[in-house]
């Protein structure tokens, strides 16, 4: 665990951070985003003592950094950087030996051993690169060492800082993927600083977004897009980013609120009856307590119109639901699994809370279009 606690940094009158505090969990990949010059890369330098801060403290594991000897801190701290920092003079498979060689840790033959394991978690095929020099790798292949090179120091600690910016879109997307799949496995601790909302939401389990060495908002990806706590948080992430991130769209926030619903006890003909003046297709069935129970359909009712017995008779029982919180990709995924225009939506406790329908899906999708329309317009 990584903590900020009261850090100021000033050089001469400039205030560069003003009273940061920020925890980082272990295992967490945090994203520091903001406008140049807003401290999010000072506040790397001060995790790794390039630069100390005027007051306050940082902790790492409990341990204050200030009484760790600044060498043995470094190589216990994975660094990727923009510009991969790998020396040119040494091959890939020399750079990334050399800081667990110089801890002495582990024995050469199991440092060795384990070099070409790194290579290919990168997606580099050890055969190929390992004897090459930086200069004879792209700047993607370079990044990949890089990163390579930060987890070979068996450190549980890695900054990043804007270690993708200078790729190509491809280049970069595909390093994004490798990143979140290495997070996904290794569960480090990595502090990652870039200026592009897209990747910060991409690849953050948090995400902290710095103003004039201030920390504005840190929060959840879905909070921050959710709920901005200010007009400059929500002018930095856009008004309309959380519908260019369909996997923060919650069923709460799309389902029809209020769908006809009736009880199992209803006689067939009183739940035509029911169908006729909600002027819908279908009926959800529930308990007393809420708790769905079935779905009944006009085919249903027709089919059962002669023998006036119970709607209970005739539902269909532990129909399909999504939760409140399952997202629109999820949502439309069972739908289209399914060949479905509608869905209940359940609480946690099964609680029917609404409904999502193929129209009122177009409706809000279109009313949301609508309004970016105005809003390019205005």
């Amino acid at each position: 665990m990584i903590e900020i606690r009261n850090v100021t940094k000033k050089i001469g009158n400039k205030t560069i951070l003003d009273d940061v505090s920020l925890t980082v969990q272990t295992g967490e990949l945090v994203v520091l985003i903001g406008l140049s010059g807003c401290g999010k890369t000072t506040t790397l330098k001060l995790i790794n003592k390039l630069i100390k801060p005027t007051s306050g403290e940082i902790y790492i594991d409990d341990n204050p950094i200030s009484k760790e000897n600044d060498i043995d801190l470094r190589r216990n701290i994975g660094y990727v950087i923009q510009n991969t920092g790998l020396f040119p003079h040494l091959t890939i498979k020399e750079n990334i030996e050399l800081i667990p060689k110089l801890k002495k840790e582990k024995n050469i033959e199991e440092i060795e051993k384990n070099t070409p394991r790194l290579l290919r978690m990168v997606d580099l095929d050890p055969d190929e690169f390992l004897n090459k020099f930086p200069s004879q790798l792209s700047g993607g292949q370079q990044q990949r060492v890089g990163v390579a090179r930060a987890i070979a120091t068996d450190a549980e600690v890695i900054l990043m800082d804007e270690p993708f910016s200078a790729l190509d879109p491809i280049t970069r997307n595909s390093l994004q993927e490798e990143l979140f799949k290495l997070q996904d496995e290794l569960k480090k601790t990595i502090i990652f600083v870039t200026h592009d909302m897209d990747e910060a939401l991409k690849l953050a389990d948090k995400i902290c977004i710095m103003q004039d060495g201030k920390i504005a908002q840190f929060d959840t990806p879905e909070n921050i897009l959710r709920k901005p706590v200010d007009e400059f948080v929500k002018n930095f992430v856009g008004e309309n980013r959380l519908w260019d991130n369909p996997e923060y769209i919650k069923a709460k926030d799309i389902m029809i609120k209020n769908p006809v619903k009736t009880a199992g006890k209803r006689r067939v003909s009183q739940g035509i009856e029911i169908m006729r003046s909600g002027k819908v297709d279908s009926l959800l069935v529930v308990d007393k307590d809420d708790i769905l129970e079935g779905i009944v359909t006009v085919k249903d009712l027709k089919e059962a119109l002669s023998s006036n017995g119970t709607l209970e008779e005739i539902m269909t029982g532990n129909p399909l639901s999504v939760s409140e919180d399952d997202n629109l990709v999820n949502i439309l995924e069972v739908m289209n699994k399914n060949n479905i225009g509608y869905i209940p939506v359940v609480s946690k406790k099964g609680v029917l809370v609404g409904l999502i329908t193929r129209s009122s899906l177009i409706s809000v999708l279109s009313e949301q279009f609508l309004e970016m329309e105005v809003s390019v317009l205005g």
